[in-house]
């Protein structure tokens, strides 16, 4: 059985006439990092607090550990919780804030002691014990919330967007922070973000929402090569998937600006005879400019010219206009061009997408 279970959980406030959550099923298993994701007000936040108990169940069942949970109150279902703003006590010091749950748990000094210790030391924040919150940074502050969370020794762990209020530095060394404590700590973890980067970098699984549905649940790496759809394929991935216009006639596709590649005998197969138009969809490192390419996929070469470049460090961004719309190729640090520069490339054969125009379905993953 799984540990956490989601069978047909909606979501409706009074008021409206749609559900901000609808028929959300999902299996977690224990010990599991799992990641929600999607942009602001597809239910991610809302469904984390129907978790926690702080949102009734409008419909359907939810169950931790085995035990149906919908009319349990939040304090009884064994969930620690870290939120995007850190809700510290100011007149407390960081160990005072650690240890306040536990004091109210009417737990004796000693253990208290004892856990507040094992905190501040899994957390690197020995030297701020006595401080106070105005006096910490801001990645500082957020491992105080995080100490006062695993103190509870609570078999689940709930995240809404902690990272949101750091900077771009700080983000990155508390990702590395969080997922070396869910190792430790062996918890079961829920966190959401808006932040794809995140997800990618921290999860297990990533649970992909829109508009209060699931899109897809998969590993980082299955839902980075194989999109459902259109939403999924251009929500994860930075800079965004390519998309173009065209028609698919035969095994030729024909982009909104005239021009045409042939497709390969696998990718014809895998749309399945469907034809018409479609959306074209490639990820910018699918888009070759070396020679060994050129040679074997010469029947496809295309060109244009480059319009834009971002220097990344490690790669270059190119940007050119092809098919009806802008378009980014990612290349090596090694292959430099300027604006204004011809390029001839190639869409690798087997890393293009077909979506239909209307639904957004993945042909290529059916």
């Amino acid at each position: 059985m799984s540990f956490i279970e989601f069978k047909n959980i909606c979501k409706m406030y009074p008021g409206s006439d749609k559900n901000t959550v609808e028929n959300f099923n999902l299996d977690i298993e224990e010990k599991e990092f799992i990641a929600f994701v999607g942009p602001s007000g597809c239910g991610k936040s809302t469904t984390l607090r129907m978790i926690a108990g702080f949102e009734e169940i409008t419909g359907g069942e939810l169950y931790i550990d085995g035990k149906k949970v919908n009319e349990v109150a939040p304090r009884d279902r064994g969930i620690a919780m870290v939120f995007q703003n850190y809700a510290l006590y100011p007149h407390m010091t960081v160990e005072k804030n650690i240890g306040y749950g536990l004091k109210n748990m009417k737990m004796p000094a000693d253990q208290i002691k004892k856990k507040v210790d094992w905190a501040i030391g899994i957390l690197g924040l020995e030297e701020y014990r006595y401080r106070k919150p105005k006096n910490l940074s801001g990645g500082q502050r957020q491992r105080v919330a995080l100490g006062r969370a695993i103190v509870k020794n609570q078999k689940v762990f709930l995240m809404d967007e902690p990272l949101s209020n750091l900077d771009a530095k700080l983000r990155v060394s508390m990702r590395t922070e969080i997922s070396k404590l869910h190792r430790e700590l062996g918890a079961t973890t829920i966190y959401v973000t808006h932040d794809q980067v995140e997800a990618m970098t921290m999860a297990d699984r990533i649970v992909i929402m829109k508009d209060g549905i699931i899109q897809q649940v998969g590993k980082p790496m299955e839902l980075y090569d194989h999109p459902k759809n259109q939403f999924v394929a251009g929500f994860i991935g930075s800079p965004q998937m390519n998309f173009f216009d065209v028609t698919v006639s035969g095994n030729t596709v024909k982009f909104a600006d005239g021009n045409t590649i042939t497709l390969s005998e696998g990718m014809a197969k895998k749309l399945g005879g469907h034809q018409g138009e479609m959306v074209l969809g490639i990820r910018g490192e699918d888009i070759k400019m070396d020679a060994q390419n050129m040679d074997l996929h010469s029947d496809n070469r295309q060109y244009a010219v480059i319009t834009d470049t971002e220097v990344m460090g490690n790669e270059n961004n190119l940007y050119f206009n092809f098919g009806g719309t802008q378009a980014v190729a990612r290349v090596s640090k090694y292959e430099i061009s300027q604006i204004g520069d011809r390029i001839d490339f190639v869409f690798m054969p087997s890393k293009m997408h077909f979506f239909d125009k209307e639904t957004g379905i993945n042909y290529t993953e059916m």
